[in-house]
């Protein structure tokens, strides 16, 4: 340690911490907009629906008609926001924009399931989001249907009964899914932008030909560059891990040290990625915009 401490290398790391430190630009670079990336990218990527407010005109006012609505709002995709008394009713609130899905039951509707007749009922949507609108429909169409095929099978025993299980991701939440891949943008981005963003700022002011003529060799000016932004990198993975953990409830089921030991690897070279890029740069907003560019097709 005491070596260590002695060497040329040592007065060169410190030099690029009181640098980096003194650098507001790159602090703000490495906390900021990491975290700002992680929260909306990994809430706005969420094509999940939930709570799509319902209205339900039941003309029957049945056993099978209650039954359907309730099925219907067994989950959070549909809460009923209120019962209305006729159709035109339903649309005037869909219109409106008071509720976004409308749900009309005919008068006979007990009388064709008694009969076994095909049973129809007329669903409103709010068009205005499409998202929305694609999301609801194909949910609604799906629960009426395995409801139909309830009732068109409760009389019959079923010879073969398939149980799917999703691994990793029971529940299928989809910031599961993007998280994680957030995670790797934001780093590829941030480790790129900052390690070029340095490098090239020291072309700029000249102390970087002033390093070239210490008695320094050149693995030596490159560790003392490249360990101070693995460190900080390191700590954004921490921030992220912490973001991904606290605020999406992204569990973690491996070896803690072996993650970090991957992603040390893979900011070790979005570093080398942003040191080449400030290599073959001249100006600083071309290197930004170069591992802007980049980073994003990584």
């Amino acid at each position: 340690m005491g070596s260590f401490l002695d060497s040329r290398l040592w007065p060169l790391i410190l030099k690029e911490i009181r640098q980096i430190l003194k650098n507001k630009q790159i602090i703000f670079l490495l906390i900021f907009p990491p975290t700002v990336q992680l929260l909306v990218f990994g809430l706005a990527l969420n094509p999940d629906v939930s709570n799509i407010s319902l209205g339900v005109a039941d003309y029957s006012n049945s056993p099978n008609s209650r039954e359907l609505v309730s099925t219907i709002v067994a989950n959070d995709t549909f809460e009923i926001a209120s019962y209305l008394p006729s159709a035109a009713d339903i649309g005037q609130q869909v219109r409106t924009g008071r509720i976004s899905t409308g749900l009309v039951i005919p008068p006979d509707f007990e009388q064709q399931i008694a009969t076994k007749e095909p049973a129809e009922v007329q669903v409103l949507i709010d068009g205005v989001d499409a998202n929305t609108a694609g999301i609801s429909s194909g949910y609604i169409k799906q629960i009426i249907r395995q409801y139909g095929r309830s009732l068109s099978q409760s009389d019959r025993v079923q010879p073969v009964q398939t149980t799917v299980n999703f691994l990793y991701n029971p529940g299928l939440l989809s910031s599961w899914f993007f998280v994680p891949g957030v995670i790797g943008v934001v780093l590829t981005l941030t480790g790129s932008l900052v390690s070029s963003s340095t490098v090239i700022r020291e072309k700029d002011v000249g102390t970087l030909e002033q390093l070239l003529m210490t008695p320094a060799v050149g693995w030596e000016i490159l560790t003392a560059k490249i360990a101070p932004l693995f460190v900080l990198l390191m700590g954004d993975v921490l921030l992220a891990s912490a973001i991904a953990r606290l605020v999406f409830n992204l569990p973690f089921r491996s070896n803690y040290f072996l993650f970090l030991a991957a992603l040390g690897i893979y900011v070790f070279v979005c570093i080398g990625i942003g040191i080449i890029l400030a290599t073959i740069s001249k100006k600083q907003q071309q290197v930004i915009l170069t591992s802007l560019s980049t980073g994003g097709r990584l």
